[in-house]
């Protein structure tokens, strides 16, 4: 049976504002940038400042970290229907909050000659553009040298356009066969593919086209310009006993090939020495590499740290100009028509987007700014020393305790952020660990543990590396209360092999 009733409940609801904070705290400095520019051209009321306007990031001086809290009018976003009468806007519409009476005027860009600074030389400069010949491209021109048939060079073209960037084969040639077919109508054979296959084999870089690392080690070997005696025991490893080889079981290998410990050394480095990702080494392959550029930077001066906080792509914002003259022309009309009030309604609503977005940008920096501030305040050995192992305990509730913010704020920050210190670049993430205690009580970092794993691990006997059991019994003697399971965690977190796969002869 349906019924009516009342009921009261608290919910918590994120504003507009707040998630616009949100998405804007995840955004790096450098893509911060296209971010505003992107803002700019939805909201015609948001223009770059030429001048030091109220969006000056003084942050040094600046350091609140209170609720974003934007003036809102709701007033204004009232319906208004046909048969109402039209409302006195004049008291509906307060624009005194988005217009400044010593702004009235002719705003400067219009006395300014647009040609006043313009250099007369520019129509005759032009950028120079790099032109590289892919790997891919490098493949083909090779194709072309080739004496095939028409189809046989389409299917040449084909297993071109499957090799990998590191210059592997890694489809079937049954299901490129059915590629072949159902794509372009050409019907062949795995047997016409290998024979194909094997003259594509035969290109520059060595070793592409390979569908396995044995067969591209194999493939270089097979053409090595100066093949030394040790070259023909290297094809039969690769060929007879790869994975005693890969699985580093030498003295299997020194039983079944009959050779010296130092003999087999010789064999190994003829394989070590070979490429194992051909096409990676292309020298035309074009690279798209990630540039960092952090969003902190830390020195130090007299023993002190002074952070401040790159905003060389955060460009000073304000409310157009254009629109306050609008502002200034409504306040002078007259007429007071229902168009005249959808006009303000929608200039409003755009003054108001724009000082959202600028107030974000401020707040952004603000949250930016404490944040780094604790963690620098935490970690201050590491800052002023580059150890490693000063590092503290910390996690992301001490950040939000320490700066009242709420921990999911500070994995946003965290996430994506960069500081620039006197020992390199790192990622906030890298200060964030959980505690270990020594046998004295004491809480130390788990990067300290690791640091020592690392230090031990890089001195050890390379022909008789340290077990994880051995690893565990020194890290006791030093102190650390640490089983055996958790430095086999550590150890694979840091992606070094067990002990057996680092032996060396």
């Amino acid at each position: 049976m349906l019924h009516q009733g009342l009921s009261q409940k608290l919910l918590q609801k994120l504003s507009p504002q707040q998630i616009q904070l949100m998405k804007l705290l995840q955004v790096p400095t450098s893509q911060l940038e296209e971010r505003i520019k992107e803002e700019i051209e939805q909201n015609p009321a948001l223009e770059l400042s030429d001048e030091s306007d109220d969006f000056s990031d003084d942050l040094t001086a600046s350091k609140e970290t209170e609720d974003f809290e934007p003036e809102m009018d709701s007033e204004g976003e009232d319906d208004f229907s046909e048969g109402e009468e039209t409302p006195q806007l004049d008291d509906e519409l307060d624009m005194s909050d988005f217009y400044d009476e010593a702004d009235e005027g002719m705003a400067d860009y219009k006395t300014k000659d647009s040609n006043e600074f313009a250099d007369p030389d520019d129509d005759n400069k032009t950028i120079p553009i790099v032109t590289r010949t892919t790997f891919h491209e490098y493949l083909d021109e090779q194709v072309g040298m080739l004496d095939l048939e028409d189809s046989q060079h389409d299917i040449a073209l084909h297993l071109v356009g499957s090799i990998d960037d590191d210059g592997y084969l890694r489809r079937d040639l049954d299901a490129i066969v059915d590629d072949l077919a159902f794509r372009q109508s050409i019907y062949t054979t795995p047997k016409e593919l290998s024979a194909i296959l094997k003259q594509i084999q035969t290109f520059d870089p060595a070793g592409v086209g390979a569908r396995s690392l044995e067969e591209c080690l194999l493939i270089q070997l097979e053409r090595k310009e100066d093949p030394t005696p040790y070259t023909e025991i290297a094809k039969r490893v690769l060929k007879n006993y790869f994975e005693s080889f890969v699985k580093k079981h030498y003295d299997k290998l020194e039983r079944s090939l009959g050779i010296s410990s130092a003999e087999l050394k010789k064999v190994i480095d003829e394989i070590t020495k070979l490429n194992p990702r051909p096409g990676g080494t292309y020298v035309g392959t074009q690279t798209h590499e990630q540039t960092i550029v952090p969003d902190f930077i830390i020195t130090t001066s007299n023993g002190e740290l002074i952070l401040t906080l790159n905003s060389a792509n955060a460009p000073e914002l304000r409310v157009s100009q254009s629109f306050k003259e609008m502002v200034t022309d409504f306040k002078k009309s007259k007429i007071k028509s229902k168009d005249t009030k959808d006009a303000l309604l929608f200039i409003k609503q755009k003054i108001e987007s724009a000082k959202w977005f600028i107030d974000a940008i401020k707040k952004r920096q603000n949250t930016l700014y404490s944040t780094m501030q604790s963690i620098m305040e935490i970690q201050f050995e590491f800052f002023t020393t580059g150890d490693e192992t000063q590092l503290k305990p910390m996690i992301l509730k001490d950040i939000a305790d320490k700066t009242g913010l709420d921990i999911s704020t500070i994995s946003r920050v965290a996430s994506s952020k960069y500081v620039q210190t006197e020992y390199g670049t790192f990622l906030l993430k890298f200060f964030f660990s959980e505690s270990l205690s020594t046998e004295s009580g004491e809480e130390v970092s788990t990067r300290e543990v690791k640091k020592i794993l690392t230090d031990l691990i890089s001195v050890e006997d390379k022909s008789d590396p340290i077990s994880d059991q051995e690893l565990t019994n020194e890290l006791n003697k030093k102190g650390y209360n640490i089983a055996r399971r958790t430095v086999a965690k550590y150890r694979e977190q840091m992606n070094i092999p067990v002990a057996r796969l680092r032996k060396e002869l």
